[in-house]
């Protein structure tokens, strides 16, 4: 399951999309580990990375759909994850270019203004970024309180005047998606700037990395409605449309992050000897191993499943908007977990500045961080709490998606309201078809939180604190993982002795959460004992975990970056 820039594994329908992968990571592995390092030490713009994408026309040819671009142009999802895994697993300032490309172009592609959606195709085939100017300093992502004015003039146009902060590419994007309001009627609209105006004052970057993370003013920027893409209520939805598509890809940056550092750490731990023994002798080496290999490889299971969800999606199909929030929120913290297993394991080696892992440790707490926090992500996930546990409905059975096929609906998601009435599949049979000892132990954790809504179910003040709810859904937002991961298990025939020790990772983590949804102070004493059935132990197996070990220690020495 884990990444081999090396031995690329994945099945692609087509060259190109071999092609792209296969020189993208030779041109990371031609650059070599030290100069990789180097340029991150000194902030280095990545403007050699930039070079080779617009060569190899990279953005062109994954991010442009089929009726503006050439013969093997599209926006598939399946073939965008891999390349999202590559770049982060070389570095997330590669990923972060690529990534906010990604949200600038979101509101282009949903517009229905052809002139600029010629305009970006043909940006993207000279080598451009983009970017997308949402957030601002004072609101952050609230963009109900979006401070970016368009005032109308005399002749039609408008003049654009306010501030955003946080704006990847924000320094080199010929075309800015940006979010703001007319003045006057308070609609909304999506427009794009371009950072080469003189009425595009460039500020700072506000962060101190390789990527550049801009602070821009706009200052009477002169606007028509040749460069509106859209307007009033599809601008709202536009926004909310555009980070559904991008935040899924957080998740595999983690999984990138992770599976680089995962190889560093076994390679080091593997061969070297302490106290007459090698560190993979030692007990808890082992079980932080194989703790951080479950959790990795679950992450990379769950996140190849939602995105079956999202390219099978439709008007009456949305269930990616559960399992998207998912991958953003769940993957992202996962990725933390397991970085700080594998640094638990490598000690003081993880500072050491010739490492990849110092970057890794760095700069896999960011992902949580951004395109909304841990906490906006669950809030979202509790929203279908309801549905997803007492009104499931049938649907037909979504394969794995590695077609070569364009996502058009990604594109057109319509309106960003009416979660509520989402529904999904029955959660029970997946459990079911895997009759393992730590799964079954998992079925009945979740069937007593499913017993704890229906009997003891939250009152009004519980659903209005936001840190009880939040409890609540890291048990709830556990289940859904859970299942996804069951269920491309079965599709990747993932062997028991691995499902299960991820299991039993997912045992104690569901008792964890019981744990603290128990000590709120609010938490009523009905529901105290719901949380108390939920905490179990998970059933032990040495010979399972022995051979689980075992594939994880030959992982040693299967990949070192070149020097």
């Amino acid at each position: 399951m884990l990444l081999n820039p090396r031995t690329l594994s994945r099945t692609y329908p087509d060259e190109r999309s071999r092609q792209i992968m296969s020189r993208t990571a030779g041109f990371f592995e031609s650059k070599g580990k030290a100069r990789l390092k180097a340029d991150d030490h000194a902030r280095t713009w990545y403007s050699d990375f930039l070079d080779f994408q617009k060569a190899e026309e990279l953005f062109a040819t994954l991010l442009t759909p089929p009726a503006y671009g050439g013969p093997d142009s599209r926006w598939d999802t399946w073939r965008n994850c891999e390349f999202n895994e590559i770049l982060a697993f070389y570095g997330l300032a590669y990923w972060y270019t690529w990534q906010v490309s990604i949200l600038g172009l979101g509101p282009i592609w949903m517009s229905a203004n052809e002139e600029r959606k010629r305009q970006a195709a043909q940006l993207l085939r000279e080598g451009a970024v983009f970017a997308l100017g949402l957030s601002e300093r004072t609101h952050g992502a609230d963009i109900y309180s979006t401070e970016m004015a368009l005032t109308p003039q005399a002749d039609g146009t408008y003049r654009a005047n306010g501030e955003k902060y946080y704006i990847g590419n924000g320094n080199i994007a010929p075309m800015v998606s940006t979010f703001g309001r007319f003045a006057g009627t308070g609609d909304y609209a999506f427009f794009v700037a371009d950072y080469r105006h003189r009425n595009y004052e460039l500020i700072q970057n506000v962060t101190d990395s390789q990527s550049y993370v801009a602070n821009f003013r706009l200052r009477d920027y002169p606007i028509s409605d040749a460069e509106i893409l859209s307007r009033g209520q599809e601008a709202w939805d536009t926004a909310l449309n555009t980070v559904n598509i991008g935040k899924y890809n957080l998740g595999w940056a983690s999984i990138g992050v992770c599976t680089h550092a995962f190889y560093e750490a076994i390679n080091h731990a593997s061969n070297r000897r302490l106290y007459g023994m090698y560190v993979t002798d030692m007990p808890h080496v082992r079980q932080m191993f194989v703790d951080a290999y479950c959790r990795l490889v679950a992450m990379k299971l769950f996140a190849l499943r939602a995105a079956d969800y999202m390219r099978s999606a439709s008007p009456d199909d949305r269930r990616y908007l559960l399992y998207n929030p998912v991958v953003k929120m769940k993957v992202t913290t996962q990725g933390e977990e397991v970085v700080n297993l594998l640094w638990d394991v490598i000690a003081a080696k993880g500072f050491e500045k010739d490492t990849y892992f110092e970057m890794a440790a760095r700069d896999i707490r960011a992902l949580p961080k951004l395109e909304g926090t841990v906490h906006v992500n669950i809030a979202l996930i509790v929203k279908f709490m309801a549905n997803y546990f007492f009104a499931p409905a049938e649907y037909p059975e979504v394969p794995t998606r590695s077609d070569a096929a364009h996502d058009d609906y990604l594109f057109h998601q319509g309106p960003a309201r009416g979660l509520g009435k989402i529904r999904f599949h029955d959660y029970g049979p997946t459990f079911s078809r895997w009759p393992l000892p730590n799964v079954a132990l998992f079925a009945e954790q979740t069937a007593r939180l499913r017993d704890l809504l229906a009997t003891a179910t939250p009152t009004e003040e519980q659903q209005a604190d936001v840190d009880w709810l939040l409890s609540l859904g890291e048990m709830f937002t556990l289940v859904v993982y859970a299942q996804l991961i069951l269920e491309n298990a079965a599709l990747y025939s993932v062997g028991n002795d691995l499902v299960d020790q991820i299991f039993d990772c997912l045992v104690r983590d569901f008792s964890r959460f019981a744990l603290t949804l128990y000590s709120k102070a609010s938490t009523t004493s009905d529901q105290q004992g719901h949380c108390l059935g939920i905490i179990r132990r998970p059933v032990v197996d040495p010979e399972r975990y022995t051979r689980v070990w075992k594939t994880v220690h030959a992982v040693n020495g299967v990949y070192e970056m070149n020097p």
